[in-house]
């Protein structure tokens, strides 16, 4: 059985120390039609269900809040009294217009402004189920304001948009214990709610947001095979930024249980990445155009698309005779004047009070534009409350004052601040009588503001058919700005280049306007929710087709958990398995690599230990073993750590040295003598080592190498692939070979490598009438996958008699060209102490029996 079976619930050991109630919520039958069915067992739940019937497909949309507008029959408490309706402003709505028309939805998330008595939540459930498809997650009134008000809004949030707490006056709230439980348990209270109505065989998870990075975990724990799939919808911050959150790496390991990840922006994706290589040391590698981590046997997939809106939702508005009455209405209300339109939640991160100061600043070096021009500003409420939304507020109002008393006159506010609710008919409204949209946030996850403007301008009855035109000023720093080619791009914090882009967007040409206007028209249409979710969804089932033809089990504890998932031919090679045919066979050969195989890579003294000292000796005096180290290292460290197991058999430098035994000499195998290459190579490595910092040179006899493990690791493997590509330029004519290890770029003569070395001692033991019945060998490296693939030739061979026990291991669940693995060095010497134990020769016999030597071989 797995460790994570018996791990304990990180959730109950946290109230534990804590003395808070944060035990999981007792455990009921599902309470709704669709449940989770096993072909040929009929449920108590569907007892009118044809289970030969092929369920219609099925998406399970999480998110923070359902996607339900509530309003109450007057101040009745009763839920069956209270009224329901569609939000079809909410994103996780829109998106199923890009699926066939008979998918099945299920919501699962918090029911807004909904306060729900504990005996009356069972029948709201049903009555939300049955009408809505939702599943509504019930917080309690304090674990909500921790979960969200708390960890979401005042740390997170402010953080992924990066503002430091830097202090207990700064407006992002510090990491609070209790904050981060009230965080985790929010999140597995929408685990629980999940598996009561998923059937992991066939349903897919799609997750949205910040608020629920913790439930991938509660969810891989419960089934290791569901298909999930998680968006963010906000920025994700640079490595210097999220390396301060002290749960950094739960965090990270949680969003690493998904199937597929997504991100708006090719940067939000690049410092994910970046976070995933420093803090946990996963290489991510581009495959076919898509961006693949390896994480225990499975692949991550790394989505990049930028969401959408929906247009037929926008054009329906637009239609609607009110929405040209509105139009109407502010286009006497506005007659004459140029309209610049803000369109902005009332949050520190949109630069409100910024935008407004560049519009004072335009006035005052553009008088002749008083009185023409107004900026009409919509606050969209706040998400949140407390001292930050405050300051907020009360910046905003004071700059408003100042800029409208300074350069307004009676019947002209230079600035009209619009701070109420206000209806998507209106928004449409003012969308279309907008001669400049300027979205000026200092950071924002997407915003959608520029792509509806552009929508509602093409369509707009405040402009002739043919003549579509509109402006935008974006802020450099938000998500739709990559998408934008023909907008304006500014810096929000500096104010006079955006009170310039002010100017250049009043003052622009008509024909340049309808040029801008019709490419960002042309991308967003063609890139609204709709493409968005099938591009996603479609991502989603690649990631998981293969998810039934895989091995999976758990490891590791609490949040730490991950799910290693393996090919069913690729086997961690266990005592059990391979003792038995230690013992029945007679003529073995023990193949070892050394660095990440019998020594971590991690550790600094790379001397072997006394233990592992012993079981090498203790292999090598068994007659029946030959044992070699074959290791990429020179050969005078190896000299130095082995001389003194005397039967042992080393190849060096990727076997350009070999030798049988300590008291035996050196040899080369004599591809080349020839090493004037090396003049070429060596200053081409310098030049990178010196710009370089971290990195270092290794000069072998027969190869040099190039080192960064100990240098940024972005950098370090930027720099290695520039090297390697440079390398092979200056030696395209030499008869070398340029490869690129794990943390190295090596030059090496052709013809030298382990599996070479491999192929020719089986071959050898062979043709000297000595044929092989056992062979192990382990390795973790690129270079040793050679000596698997010589070995798997061998086994093929007809030339060659059948080896009956056959062990090629690789250190690490990776795709490998080995049937079978050991997690770490700890494991490999485990197994090694295991097999010298399992020799049946007592010692003093064995050193009266002539022990096999590497010179019958050759």
């Amino acid at each position: 059985m797995s460790s994570s079976r018996s791990c304990a619930n990180l959730l109950d050991l946290v109230a534990e120390a804590s003395g808070g109630d944060f035990s999981s919520p007792k455990k009921t039958s599902p309470r709704f039609s669709r449940v989770m069915t096993v072909p040929g067992i009929k449920s108590d739940f569907d007892e009118d269900d044809d289970l030969s019937t092929p369920a219609p497909e099925r998406r399970i949309i999480v998110s923070n809040q359902l996607p339900l507008r509530v309003y109450r029959d007057g101040n009745s408490d009763d839920p069956r009294q209270w009224k329901f309706e569609w939000d079809h402003d909410a994103l996780v709505l829109q998106l199923r217009s890009g699926f066939p028309p008979d998918t099945e939805f299920v919501y699962v998330g918090v029911l807004k402004n909904a306060d729900v008595d504990a005996k009356d939540q069972d029948d709201l459930e049903q009555i939300l189920f049955d009408r809505f498809r939702c599943v509504p997650v019930f917080l309690s009134s304090d674990v909500q304001n921790r979960f969200y008000h708390g960890f979401c809004k005042h740390y997170l949030w402010p953080l992924f948009h990066y503002m430091l707490p830097l202090s207990p006056t700064n407006a992002g709230a510090r990491f609070d214990r209790g904050f981060w439980q009230g965080y985790l348990f929010a999140n597995k209270t929408f685990a629980n709610k999940i598996m009561e109505i998923v059937n992991p065989d066939d349903d897919y998870v799609w997750i949205h947001d910040y608020h629920l990075m913790i439930l991938p975990t509660f969810l891989r724990r419960r089934s290791y095979r569901i298909k999930l799939g998680f968006f963010l919808h906000s920025p994700f911050p640079s490595s210097e930024m999220y390396r301060t959150i002290p749960v950094r790496e739960e965090i990270l390991r949680s969003l690493l249980n998904c199937d597929l990840v997504g991100f708006h922006t090719f940067d939000y994706a690049r410092h994910f990445l970046s976070c995933c290589s420093r803090m946990l040391g996963l290489a991510y590698e581009s495959k076919r155009g898509y961006i693949g981590l390896e994480y225990y046997g499975r692949t991550v997939i790394i989505k990049i698309l930028p969401v959408g809106i929906d247009m037929n939702q926008i054009e329906s508005v637009m239609e609607a005779p009110q929405t040209a009455d509105k139009i109407k209405d502010l286009m006497r209300q506005y007659k004459g004047k140029t309209i610049l339109l803000g369109v902005d939640d009332m949050d520190m991160f949109k630069g409100i009070s910024l935008k407004f100061m560049a519009m004072g600043q335009l006035l005052e070096e553009n008088p002749e534009l008083r009185g023409e021009v107004v900026l009409v500003q919509i606050a969209n409420p706040a998400r949140s409350t407390g001292r930050d939304v405050q300051e907020v507020q009360d910046e905003t109002h004071q700059v408003l004052k100042i800029i409208n008393d300074r350069y307004g006159k009676p019947g002209y506010d230079p600035i009209i601040f619009i701070n109420r609710p206000v209806s998507t008919l209106e928004k449409v409204a003012y969308y279309a009588v907008s001669e400049c949209v300027v979205v000026n946030a200092v950071r924002d996850g997407m915003n959608l503001v520029p792509y509806k403007y552009t929508v509602c301008r093409d369509g707009s009855l405040a402009l002739d058919s043919t003549d579509k035109k509109s402006v935008i000023i974006v802020s450099e720093f938000i998500g739709c700005s990559p998408s934008l080619s023909g907008a304006i791009r500014v810096n929000p914090w500096n104010v006079d280049a955006v009170s310039q882009a002010m100017n250049l967007a009043i003052k622009m040409t008509d024909a340049e306007k309808i040029l801008r206007h019709e490419k960002h028209y042309k991308y967003v249409k063609s890139h609204d929710v709709a493409y968005w979710a099938k591009s996603f969804d479609n991502d989603l089932q690649k990631a998981c087709k293969d998810h039934f033809n895989r091995r999976c089990w758990g490891i590791g504890f609490a949040l730490c958990f991950r799910i290693v998932a393996l090919d069913r031919n690729f086997k961690k090679l266990s005592l059990d398995h391979i003792v038995p045919s230690y013992r029945k066979t007679t003529s073995r050969l023990i193949l070892l690599d050394y660095d990440g195989t019998m020594m971590p890579q991690a550790k600094v003294d790379k001397r072997p230990s006394d233990k592992v000292m012993a079981i090498l000796k203790s292999l090598c005096d068994d007659p029946k073993n030959v044992v070699f180290v074959v290791s990429g290292r020179g050969k005078e460290p190896l000299t130095d750590w082995f001389d003194s197991v005397d039967q042992l058999g080393i190849a060096s430098e990727h076997g350009f040295f070999t030798r049988c035994s300590s008291d035996a000499p050196w040899e080369s195998c004599l591809v080349s003598t020839d090493f004037s290459w090396k003049s070429i190579a060596e200053p081409v490595m310098r030049s990178y080592t010196e710009s370089t910092d971290g990195s270092y040179i290794e000069d072998k006899k027969s190869a040099i190498v190039w080192h960064h493990q100990d240098a940024d690791p972005d950098f370090g493997s930027c720099q290695s692939k520039e090297l390697l590509d440079h390398l092979e330029n200056v030696l395209a004519n030499e008869p070398v070979v340029v490869k690129k290890g794990q943390h190295i770029v090596e030059v090496k003569p052709q013809g030298v490598s382990k599996g070479i070395v491999v192929g020719n001692l089986i071959s050898s033991m062979s043709n000297k009438g000595k044929p092989l019945d056992f062979v192990l060998c382990v390795g973790d490296d690129r270079s040793d996958e050679d000596m698997f693939e010589s070995i798997s030739s061998a086994v093929q061979d007809p030339s060659i008699p059948t080896i009956t026990s056959v062990f090629a291991c690789t250190v690490g669940n990776k795709p490998s060209r080995a049937k079978y693995y050991l997690d770490d060095t700890g494991d490999v010497i485990k197994m090694l102490q295991g097999l010298a134990n399992a020799s049946t020769i007592p010692p003093k016999i064995s050193s009266l029996q002539t022990p096999v030597s590497f010179d019958d071989f050759i």
